[in-house]
Protein backbone atom coordinates (compact mmCIF):
# COMPACT_ATOMS: atom_id res chain seq x y z
CA UNK A 1 0.00 0.00 0.00
CA UNK A 2 2.70 3.02 0.64
CA UNK A 3 4.65 2.19 -2.28
CA UNK A 4 1.40 2.48 -4.00
CA UNK A 5 0.72 5.66 -2.27
CA UNK A 6 4.18 6.90 -3.15
CA UNK A 7 3.41 6.42 -6.90
CA UNK A 8 0.16 7.97 -6.86
CA UNK A 9 2.34 10.88 -4.87
CA UNK A 10 4.97 11.08 -7.44
CA UNK A 11 2.27 11.48 -10.57
CA UNK A 12 -0.04 13.79 -8.68
CA UNK A 13 3.58 15.97 -8.64
CA UNK A 14 4.42 15.49 -12.25
CA UNK A 15 1.09 16.05 -13.19
CA UNK A 16 1.12 19.48 -11.35
CA UNK A 17 3.76 20.47 -12.68
CA UNK A 18 3.09 19.64 -16.48
CA UNK A 19 -0.13 21.56 -15.35
CA UNK A 20 1.84 24.86 -14.29
CA UNK A 21 4.18 24.28 -17.32
CA UNK A 22 1.16 24.38 -19.60
CA UNK A 23 -0.47 27.07 -17.97
CA UNK A 24 2.59 29.14 -17.95
CA UNK A 25 2.86 28.66 -21.79
CA UNK A 26 -0.57 29.19 -22.55
CA UNK A 27 -0.05 32.72 -20.97
CA UNK A 28 3.09 33.80 -22.63
CA UNK A 29 1.06 32.70 -25.85
CA UNK A 30 -1.68 34.95 -25.57
CA UNK A 31 -0.02 37.66 -24.60
CA UNK A 32 2.19 36.59 -27.69
CA UNK A 33 -0.86 37.18 -29.58
CA UNK A 34 -2.31 39.90 -27.91
CA UNK A 35 0.59 41.68 -28.94
CA UNK A 36 0.51 40.69 -32.44
CA UNK A 37 -2.78 41.58 -32.77
CA UNK A 38 -1.59 45.28 -31.57
CA UNK A 39 0.95 45.16 -34.04
CA UNK A 40 -1.34 44.28 -36.92
CA UNK A 41 -4.16 47.21 -36.22
CA UNK A 42 -1.08 49.92 -35.83
CA UNK A 43 0.10 48.47 -39.89
CA UNK A 44 -3.27 48.86 -40.85
CA UNK A 45 -3.40 51.59 -39.88
CA UNK A 46 -0.50 52.59 -41.37
CA UNK A 47 -0.63 51.33 -44.12
CA UNK A 48 -4.37 52.94 -44.80
CA UNK A 49 -2.74 56.95 -43.51
CA UNK A 50 -0.12 55.90 -46.83
CA UNK A 51 -2.80 55.15 -48.99
CA UNK A 52 -4.51 58.29 -48.87
CA UNK A 53 -1.13 60.00 -48.60
CA UNK A 54 -0.25 58.39 -51.85
CA UNK A 55 -3.98 59.19 -53.07
CA UNK A 56 -2.99 62.46 -52.26
CA UNK A 57 0.60 62.97 -54.45
CA UNK A 58 -0.75 61.84 -57.41
CA UNK A 59 -3.72 64.53 -57.86
CA UNK A 60 -3.65 65.68 -61.59
CA UNK A 61 -2.95 69.20 -60.43
CA UNK A 62 0.27 68.32 -58.09
CA UNK A 63 1.60 66.21 -60.71
CA UNK A 64 0.92 69.17 -62.69
CA UNK A 65 2.61 71.63 -60.42
CA UNK A 66 5.46 69.05 -60.11
CA UNK A 67 5.85 68.12 -63.66
CA UNK A 68 6.28 72.32 -63.88
CA UNK A 69 8.50 73.43 -61.23
CA UNK A 70 10.56 70.34 -60.54
CA UNK A 71 10.99 68.74 -64.46
CA UNK A 72 10.51 71.97 -65.75
CA UNK A 73 8.08 70.72 -68.73
CA UNK A 74 5.40 72.71 -70.44
CA UNK A 75 2.15 72.12 -72.13
CA UNK A 76 2.56 70.70 -75.90
CA UNK A 77 1.87 73.39 -78.49
CA UNK A 78 1.99 73.54 -82.34
CA UNK A 79 4.86 76.12 -81.55
CA UNK A 80 6.90 73.29 -80.11
CA UNK A 81 5.58 70.59 -81.55
CA UNK A 82 8.03 68.52 -84.32
CA UNK A 83 6.17 66.52 -86.94
CA UNK A 84 7.77 63.71 -88.32
CA UNK A 85 7.35 62.68 -91.88
CA UNK A 86 8.16 58.36 -92.11
CA UNK A 87 9.61 57.32 -95.29
CA UNK A 88 6.92 55.68 -97.98
CA UNK A 89 9.13 52.95 -98.24
CA UNK A 90 9.55 52.59 -94.27
CA UNK A 91 7.49 48.96 -93.35
CA UNK A 92 4.15 50.16 -91.73
CA UNK A 93 5.10 53.88 -92.28
CA UNK A 94 3.24 54.25 -95.79
CA UNK A 95 -0.44 55.63 -95.52
CA UNK A 96 -2.75 52.74 -95.83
Amino acid sequence: MTRLNVLLLLALIASSLYLVKISYESRRLFTELDRAQALALQLQSEHERLQLEARSQATPLRVEKVAREKLAMRNASPAVTEYVDAPASAPGGGAR
